[in-house]
């Protein structure tokens, strides 16, 4: 399984999102710090979620990082993310 299926498991599962984008973004970022050969190491998530009501963006973010704990740990450098609630979409 790529890393951007393990992401969007992770976090439909965790989150049940209304909408969910995974974009890698590798391509984006050869040369640059935490590029690796094959990729796989730069990413931008756009997740509209229930679970987000009532949170801040910091909030969010640290829900979707901490979420993606093991994934950083295996080798994800950079992670963009837009997360909002469904009645923020």
């Amino acid at each position: 399984m790529s890393r951007k299926d393990r992401i969007a498991a992770t976090l439909t599962e965790a989150l049940r999102p209304t909408r969910l984008d995974v974009v890698d973004e590798s391509d984006r970022h050869a040369g640059h710090a935490g590029a690796r050969p094959g990729g796989e190491t730069h990413y931008r998530v756009h997740i509209v979620s229930p679970a987000f009501v009532g949170k801040s963006r910091v909030e969010r973010h640290r829900m979707v990082n901490a979420l993606l704990a093991a994934e950083f740990a295996g080798g994800l450098h950079a992670l963009a993310i837009a997360a909002a609630a469904p009645d923020e979409a």
